[in-house]
């Protein structure tokens, strides 16, 4: 015998209460003639002898308990009990089988343990997951059945006859109360075959219409299950009694009428063979358990707090059958083989496949009672025979039913192994186009889900965060199976998952149209634009003047309530992927414009969407990525948020809680680039907001790095100062002077004329790298470039291209860029360039330029003062 998981040593507590190695061999569970019962089983591993033979005995105390990894030998106890305290792994079973006769199986591998163990429960009818099969006796109680004489160990019946029922009844109740007694009932009752007695009298009874006999008979009947005796109810769900043992049980005392039920089991419910079952004792099994099943859930009452444990073999019963007709039908390849064939062929009509499918679902059900090596092994053998290809056919399919039974399989398949899931898409793009691919077909289910609530989208959403979630992926043998996966979602399946997004926050109406032929469900745009802007460019930020609350003629947001919920769904997985992605998810967002178009859902009246945009904003600003900072300010994504703010009004909502953390949380963890933004840009708007401190707090921040920014400056060496530009040092001195006070009086004050403002596209990166490589060919390009004289005593300064690159999108004037915000909230006018700037700098020869200014913008990119470079 090779089989390790079955290997045991035996042990034997002696007189001394020391355990005896007896011997080393392998575990079977088998039924004997001789001891007539299931028994355990071990022969030698040398040379086959029998080492143990014990019959499973259904009221042996059996206990599955830990040990150490040391050999029994090592171990002294002076009991059993004793010797239990000091055990710690899964790999032992102990039990008594006479007095002072204590045997012990010490298993090489847990699995093994299991398994007898399994069996032992079976025998017993108990739940295998307790640690003991049965209930430790009280002691005084104990004592009491020990001082019992022998012939009151058994109960005595009364004679099976009609004028009796009433005494049986009332026998059968008295004994629920006391373990002891329902034993002995038990044991009275399988001795003398009583049962079958009790059902022919059912049988009387019903012919001669003694209705009080048939209330005594359904008392009886439902006492005896309470008894919770496995070998009870092989007999009372055999073919030959289980249907009276149903009829017993339709005639409660407390109702008027008799129930139907074994009119319904015969006559109603219909056994659907999807493929013809040969084996007879698979269909047998498969009708037992219906019938028991029905018996526990409709026919008898729901158990009181004291009664619920009564049930709890039938509740085993039912376990164990399951995993029997499992296990049965996964043997059986050609019937599975036929049964994928007909479920993929175009030629099976829609009931049939409706009923294959519905099969399927069941049998993934009835899956979950199998161990989890045996449900591997069932897993493993659905996917070889081809169960993905064939789910990706039929959750493409119209019928309703269909789909969401394919759906449930689904679940079943990724919850068991999600990197099987993955590794079946990623093969099948080699091969396919993204239109056919699995994970797009669930998408495209989840978009066209025509559900009001949208149940079935919430399920498959959750599917789908699963398989993306890079948690599930570090454990597995293949390394590369995170990156791989991702790539193969961002290059394939996500322009899929965001299309209803950009479509509901697009005007363009080819890219509506095309959403619309590709997707079967009908969607309706409500809100119609008025202006030809759906939102705001990067180069068309507001100043604080105009900011009085959202433009609403620019909303395109969806006002229909189903889509507003699939676009929350969509949202709620794209939030994931910024948590729990990195570069892919941030290169996406940004070649998608992805954030800009989100944030136009904040006009939405449904205020959860919302707040879903606005936890999507949340969450790349949580990750204080310096990058995503530039993103945002560049394209004034801002002006969204707070727009929402200021519509909001004076109600104290969720949507006020969740904006004001939100600028809570930068002023928290002082993000400087954000901080100068919103507070030169959005100060005046905010500054009448004091019922919290955040907005005071921020300008604080800022004119706190401020003030830390004019020290750096002020305490510059002069003598590091560049000489390239001559000038008398008179003038050097009135001009360093006038550039200083012009910072600390009106920040961003117009001292250049405005540039021609390049569109977003051109201007901004497509990924980081580019967006790196631009700004060191433009600084070094800047270094070399000198002021170009625009007439006789003047100068015109802009920023260079290199600057707006290195900042973000845009190239733009000072003016344009920042608005003045000086210490009490209010804005310079700066739409006008003053004449008598240019006239004092009239002997100007160029600005004063530091040689280590380039190292100073690196350190401090989130300054909101910058001096423009000098350009061509």
């Amino acid at each position: 015998m090779s089989d390790t998981r079955r290997r045991v040593k035996v042990y034997t507590l002696n007189e001394d209460r020391q355990w005896d190695d007896r011997g080393t061999g392998h575990v079977s569970s088998t039924y004997v003639e001789e001891l007539k019962g299931m028994s355990l089983l071990v022969r030698a591993e040398s040379d086959g002898s029998l080492l143990l033979e014990s019959k499973i005995n259904p009221n042996t105390a059996y206990q599955k308990q830990q040990i150490l990894s040391v050999q029994f030998p090592l171990l002294e106890a002076t009991d059993i009990t004793s010797f239990l305290y000091i055990l710690l792994e899964d790999t032992l079973i102990v039990w008594s089988e006479a007095e002072n006769y204590d045997l012990a199986l010490s298993f090489q591998e847990k699995a093994g343990c299991d398994e007898i163990w399994e069996k032992i429960c079976q025998v017993q009818g108990k739940d295998p997951s307790v640690e003991v099969t049965q209930d430790l006796i009280d002691e005084s109680e104990e004592e009491r059945f020990e001082e019992m004489p022998e012939t009151s160990h058994l109960i005595d019946l009364p004679t099976c006859e009609l004028n009796k029922l009433e005494e049986i009844a009332d026998l059968v109740t008295s004994v629920l109360s006391s373990p002891i007694r329902r034993e002995k009932l038990a044991l009275a009752l399988e001795n003398e075959g009583y049962i079958k007695k009790l059902l022919q009298l059912f049988q009387a009874c019903e012919n001669l219409e003694n209705t009080e006999g048939l209330h005594h008979l359904y008392e009886i009947i439902r006492g005896i299950l309470f008894l919770n005796k496995a070998t009870l109810f092989e007999v009372m769900f055999s073919d030959e009694c289980i249907m009276d043992v149903v009829g017993c049980l339709e005639y409660d005392p407390a109702l008027a009428q008799p129930k139907r039920h074994r009119e319904f089991l015969t006559k109603t419910a219909k056994f659907k063979e999807v493929i013809p079952i040969t084996d007879s004792e698979l269909r047998q099994k498969i009708h037992q358990t219906y019938r028991v099943q029905y018996i526990q859930d409709i026919i008898l009452p729901t158990p009181s707090v004291f009664e619920e444990n009564f049930l709890s073999t039938l509740t085993s019963f039912i376990f164990f059958n399951k995993v029997e007709i499992v296990s049965m039908l996964q043997e059986d390849e050609k019937f599975l083989s036929e049964v994928f064939a007909q479920l993929t062929d175009e030629a099976t009509d829609d009931d049939k496949r409706r009923e294959l499918v519905n099969f399927f679902k069941e049998f993934c059900a009835f899956s979950q009672t199998l161990q989890p090596q045996n449900r591997d092994a069932f897993f493993k053998t659905l996917a070889k025979l081809g169960i993905l290809p064939a789910l990706e056919i039929v959750m493409g399919m119209d019928d309703l039913q269909v789909r969401s039974a394919a759906t449930d399989i689904f679940s079943y398949l990724v919850e068991f192994s999600p990197s099987m899931v993955r590794e079946f898409v990623m093969q099948e793009a080699q091969q396919s186009d993204d239109d056919i691919l699995l994970i797009n077909v669930v998408i495209e289910q989840m978009i066209c889900d025509t559900d009001p609530e949208l149940g079935g989208a919430v399920q498959l959403m959750g599917l789908l965060r699963t398989l993306i979630d890079p948690e599930n992926m570090l454990a597995t043998t293949n390394k590369t199976e995170k990156s791989e996966f991702l790539n193969f979602f961002y290059n394939h399946c996500m322009h899929v998952l965001t299309a209803p997004l950009l479509t509901n926050t697009s005007e363009d109406k080819c890219e509506k149209d095309f959403f619309l032929k590709h997707y079967r469900y009908s969607w309706s745009f409500i809100c119609t634009p008025s202006h030809s802007h759906s939102h705001s460019t990067p180069s068309s930020s507001i100043s604080q003047d105009n900011i009085v609350g959202s433009n609403k003629n620019n909303t395109i947001c969806p006002d229909n309530y189903q889509t507003a919920q699939l676009l929350a769904l969509i949202l709620e997985l794209l939030t994931f992927c910024v948590e729990h992605h990195t570069y892919h998810i941030k290169n996406y967002i940004m070649n998608k414009d992805l954030l800009r178009r989100v944030l136009v859902l904040m006009n939405s009246k449904h205020t959860f969407l919302a707040l879903c945009a606005l936890r999507f904003m949340r969450r790349i600003i949580g990750l204080k990525d310096e990058f995503y900072n530039r993103y945002i300010t560049k394209g004034n994504l801002f002006e969204p948020v707070i727009n929402a703010l200021l519509d909001n009004g004076t109600r104290y909502n969720l949507l006020n809680s969740a904006v004001i953390e939100l600028f809570e949380f930068i002023r928290v963890e002082d993000i400087k680039s954000l901080t100068a933004h919103i507070v030169e840009n959005f100060y005046k708007a905010l500054e009448s907001i004091e019922y919290v401190q955040t907005f005071k707090g921020l300008k604080t921040k800022y004119e706190q790095e401020k003030d830390r920014q004019n020290q750096k400056l002020n305490s510059v060496p002069s003598i590091l100062r560049s000489n390239r530009f001559r000038r008398d040092a008179k003038a050097l001195e009135e001009d360093e002077e006038m550039w200083f006070n012009e910072d600390e009086e009106e920040e961003g004050k117009a001292v250049v004329a405005p540039v021609e403002k390049p569109k977003p596209e051109d201007d901004f990166p497509d990924n980081y790298e580019k967006f790196m490589e631009t700004k060191k060919a433009k600084e070094s390009e800047d270094k070399e470039n000198l002021p170009k004289r625009t007439s006789p005593g003047g100068f015109k300064f802009t920023f260079s291209h290199s600057a707006s690159a290195a900042n973000g999108t845009n190239s733009k004037s000072v003016v344009a860029q920042i608005p003045p915000a000086t210490s009490n909230g209010s804005s310079s006018k700066t739409t006008n360039l003053p004449t008598s700037v240019t006239a004092t700098k009239g002997s100007l020869v160029g600005l004063v330029d530091y040689p280590d200014d380039e190292e100073e913008d690196e350190e401090e990119e989130s300054s909101p003062r910058k001096r423009p470079r000098l350009g061509s």
